[in-house]
């Protein structure tokens, strides 16, 4: 019997800075009800990113994924780069 394994979700963001080498910041924005009035609120949390080829710059729109720690703080992938703005 084999198990496949499922794909991760991929989420967009935008990249923020480039935090040294392979390492960038993505800006990933998101909306959320309050828990009494129910209003939206807009959300945005950092994420940090392996760049392997150090190919996304300030401004790139890209698509990114969890996966194990690399470091204390960065638990994320780069899938691609989707738009170059920049």
């Amino acid at each position: 019997m084999t198990t496949e394994r499922k794909k991760p979700k991929v989420y967009k963001g935008v990249v923020a800075g480039v935090s040294g080498n392979k390492t960038i910041k993505v800006t990933l924005e998101y909306q959320t009800s309050h828990p009494k009035y129910g209003k939206m609120l807009k959300r945005r949390t950092n994420a940090h990113v392996h760049d392997e080829n150090n190919t996304a710059i300030v401004g790139n729109t890209v698509e990114i994924c969890k996966c194990r720690p690399m470091s204390k703080t960065k638990t994320w992938r780069l899938v691609q780069v989707l738009d170059t703005n920049a």
